[in-house]
């Protein structure tokens, strides 16, 4: 396999968006053959990417079975484009190849997707993903020596190894993140291999682009989710909030052809078709840049740079400023006698144009926010254009949508106000036992991730001047993260309305819930209160791990035990701990020890 060529590959950041980065001056290039280059000169990377996210278990080798016929398959139309399996769709092919692999389907238990045929066939393969990953084994760790060491002796086996372990378990990130993240983690080696502090470099350095993968992985899942569960509309607006809000100065026209490229371009990524999420995302940067002028002041210079800066450049470039000439509000959408007439001629269009003009006058809003005052302003249109004087009755629009805000804000406050009152050790109990009273279907490992979420949400968010913004966005990820994307999901019936019902005020939905009153709890303990001295040898990390396990498991078993009654028993596991590691036999203070917490437990 080639050398992996990433100096194409940078993320844009529309709200954690990114897009394929082509040369500087893109009208003067060809799009098309650059990118299929790159496609060319990185198949192998693509088609482990590919396999791994669609076939999560798979092996290893299995994968680099699936590379070698791929790669076969790319000599073989580089030599004669003519030939007639060389005009199918690249995802056809690949899946072909995955069905072909003798036992593999049955294996694995995807045979009645290779049964179905072109869409029906991705979607069958898309709802066989599994976000939940307790499945895998272990991540496999390496001694920082070793994996030099590892690196030095065989680097390309090394980098697929990565970038297969990496997508298995991020089965929903789109190709491009991942290739971005693999080209970081062989720099890192790079750098870290020549240090004497080799495990410390690695854990510094490792921490931006984990966090980089996670903070993309819980937006694109979102915006999939968007799309697959409420249509290209929502998804639209969506984009529209976000564009209008960076680029304020942007025409709605120039926004709407904007609006197509960077729309098209989730079909194939949401999807899990690498090439063409490839291709679409090719567009949109080639777009942004070749329309500078009339997008972004901001941008200019960024443009000129060569590959990768230019688009690191874009990413960190702020927010346009706000055009002299835009007023504090668009007056033709509450002050106008013809509202409703205008609304009538084409809908679609006029609310997008509204969500346009509200998102540039307001960069203070979070992308939630924006959609629910859309939301808000189409339910009074529908409700004031049927009266006999309606520009009597939108005209207090404003009023409706301050009223909006202002219990959105409420709410964020509130949770900002948990952050500054708990701290963050007792901040992320209170979100696990909340959350597991609230979802107790999910797994543990998915209930200790969202909490953990939680509280990475306020701590980011609690102390910046746009804390309303922040947080209402980063939770809104949280909750895209517990509704889930596709269709293997355990979620109970309360849960379940307010993640389909309406994706602007799932927020508000979700505040509204209490613990779920239709779960039935283990009938037994399971060795929750089954200790041993291995908790003495645990680093601090782990032991934390172990600790909020206990306690989501504890609310698992004993959902009925209010709030107090589990931050003592919480207290009480510690204190156990404590005690026993500082026994001389620890393993004989555990067996004694263990069964008072048991029978405090079933007395709560």
């Amino acid at each position: 396999m080639k050398q992996l060529k990433l100096t194409g590959f940078v993320i844009f950041f529309f709200f954690l968006t990114e897009s394929l980065t082509l040369p500087t001056q893109p009208q003067d290039v060809d799009d098309v053959r650059i990118t299929q280059k790159f496609i060319d000169d990185n198949i192998g990377y693509i088609t482990i990417i590919a396999f791994a996210q669609y076939i999560q278990e798979a092996s290893f080798e299995e994968v680099e079975m699936l590379v070698k016929a791929m790669t076969e398959y790319r000599d073989k139309c580089l030599a004669d484009r003519t030939l007639p399996e060389c005009s199918k769709l690249a995802n056809e092919v690949l899946l072909e190849n995955i069905c072909a692999m003798e036992g593999l389907p049955q294996k694995y238990n995807f045979s009645h997707c290779c049964r179905k045929v072109d869409f029906e066939r991705r979607l069958c393969f898309f709802h066989n993903k599994k976000a939940d990953i307790g499945l895998l084994p272990p991540l496999p760790t390496l001694d920082p020596e070793e994996k030099c060491q590892t690196y030095k002796n065989n680097r390309e086996s090394f980098l697929n190894n990565y970038v297969y372990e990496v997508s298995r378990r991020n089965p929903f990130v789109f190709a491009p993140t991942l290739l971005t993240v693999a080209a970081r983690f062989e720099e890192m080696t790079k750098t870290c291999c020549e240090e004497q502090e080799k495990a410390n470099c690695f854990q510094t350095k490792a921490e931006p682009f984990i966090y980089y993968l996670k903070a993309l992985s819980s937006y694109q899942k979102n915006a999939c989710r968007a799309l697959m569960k409420f249509g290209r509309q929502i998804l639209q607006s969506i984009n529209i909030a976000i564009l209008s809000q960076k680029f304020p100065k942007i025409g709605f026209k120039q926004l709407t052809s904007l609006l197509e490229d960077v729309s098209s371009k989730y079909d194939g990524c949401c999807e899990g078709d690498v090439v063409q999420c490839i291709r679409g995302r090719s567009k949109v940067m080639s777009h942004i840049c070749s329309k500078q002028d009339s997008i972004s002041s901001k941008i200019k210079d960024c443009c000129e740079k060569k590959i990768p800066e230019r688009g690191e450049c874009i990413i960190y470039s702020n927010k346009d400023d706000r055009p002299n000439d835009l007023s504090l509000r668009e007056a033709k959408f509450i002050e106008s006698d013809n509202v409703c007439e205008k609304r009538d001629a084409d809908q679609a269009n006029f609310m997008a144009e509204f969500l346009y003009e509200y998102s540039r006058r307001h960069p203070e809003l979070s992308t939630p926010e924006l959609l629910r005052i859309a939301k808000v302003y189409k339910d009074l249109l529908k409700e004031c254009c049927n009266m006999e004087n309606p520009p009597e009755c939108y005209r207090h629009a404003e009023s409706r949508f301050n009223e909006t805000t202002e219990k959105s804000l409420k709410i964020v406050q509130r949770e900002c106000e948990h952050f500054q009152n708990l701290g963050k050790d007792d901040l992320k109990y209170h979100y696990l036992i909340n959350l597991t009273k609230l979802v107790p279907q999910l797994s543990t490992e998915e209930l200790t991730f969202l909490g953990k979420e939680m509280v990475m949400a306020l701590t980011t968010c609690c102390t910046l001047s746009e804390e309303f913004a922040c947080v209402d966005n980063l939770v809104d990820l949280v909750l895209g993260e517990l509704c889930g994307i596709n269709e293997n999901r355990n979620i109970n019936p309360a849960v379940d309305h307010c993640c389909k019902t309406n994706f602007a005020f799932r927020r508000s939905c979700f505040e509204s819930l209490e613990a779920d009153k239709t779960y039935v709890p283990p009938s037994t303990s399971q060795g929750l209160f089954t200790f041993h001295a291995d908790l003495c040898q645990a680093h601090n990390e782990e032991l934390q791990r172990k600790k909020d396990r206990f306690l989501v498991n504890l609310v698992k078993l004993k959902p009925e035990l209010a709030g107090e009654e589990v931050w003592s028993l919480l207290a009480d596991f510690t204190n156990v701990v404590e005690k026993c590691c500082k026994a001389q036999e620890p393993e004989a203070c555990f067996k004694e020890e263990s069964p008072k917490l048991a029978a405090k437990s079933q007395a709560a």
